[in-house]
């Protein structure tokens, strides 16, 4: 079995904050792959599905970020898992938006939710990062991420990077981690069609050859004039 938590703040004031992107994906990948309904669970709200015929449960740490490992925890311990099976889905500051990189094991990169999955059951899960950018300045980060997503970007990157993250799962479950990556960044940076090709002239028919019979005609008139 697999274990894939999405990380976020519970409650309708963070519904929509940055911040809680990781709850989005999940979600989506809930609704796409027809998991069972949400329910209460290691301090948190779980489902269960399959995808790709393997076993998934779907976590959302109600713990609230800084103490998402708390949750993600009790849940492995409980099925008796390593935190290889684990793949959790963030927000990413140090990655443009609707850029996605996946990684297993690193640091926390200054996210308090991975420190506290770190602290509970080490390194060695997978990372899925979520670009939402940065806002430039370090002071402003608290608030840039407990703010919402900007109406462009809700409109626009956010729920084509979503969809994406949750279509390309299966090659998460089969360990094809560069596949995801791949899939996902064409599905929200498309790259520019490919110019049409010129079609080839068509080559001009050629004059029939002057014979003795049949003299080439003079480019005078016919009166010589």
């Amino acid at each position: 079995m697999l274990l894939f938590v999405g990380l976020g703040n519970p409650g309708p004031t963070y519904e929509g904050n940055r911040h809680n992107i990781g709850f989005m994906a999940i979600d989506e990948i809930v609704r796409v792959h027809g998991f069972g309904p949400w329910r209460a669970r290691f301090q948190g709200l779980v489902a269960e599905g399959r995808i790709s015929g393997a076993k998934v449960m779907a976590l959302k740490p109600l713990t609230y970020m800084n103490e998402s490992g708390r949750s993600v925890g009790e849940a492995l311990r409980f099925f008796k898992l390593e935190p290889s099976a684990v793949h959790v889905f963030y927000d990413e500051l140090d990655l443009v938006p609707g850029k996605v990189k996946v990684k297993t094991g690193g640091g926390a990169g200054g996210h308090n939710g991975i420190r506290s999955i770190d602290s509970h059951i080490g390194q060695a899960y997978h990372r899925i990062r979520l670009g939402i950018g940065h806002p430039g300045d370090k002071a402003k980060v608290h608030g840039y991420v407990l703010s919402d997503f900007a109406k462009a970007e809700r409109t626009g990157w956010l729920p084509v990077l979503i969809d994406a993250v949750a279509r390309e799962a299966p090659a998460l479950v089969s360990g094809d981690q560069g596949r995801f990556m791949s899939r996902v960044a064409h599905a929200v940076f498309p790259p520019p069609p490919k110019p049409d090709k010129p079609k080839p002239a068509k080559p001009e028919p050629a004059k029939p050859a002057a014979t003795a019979e049949s003299p080439a005609e003079s480019p005078l008139s016919k009166d010589g004039a």
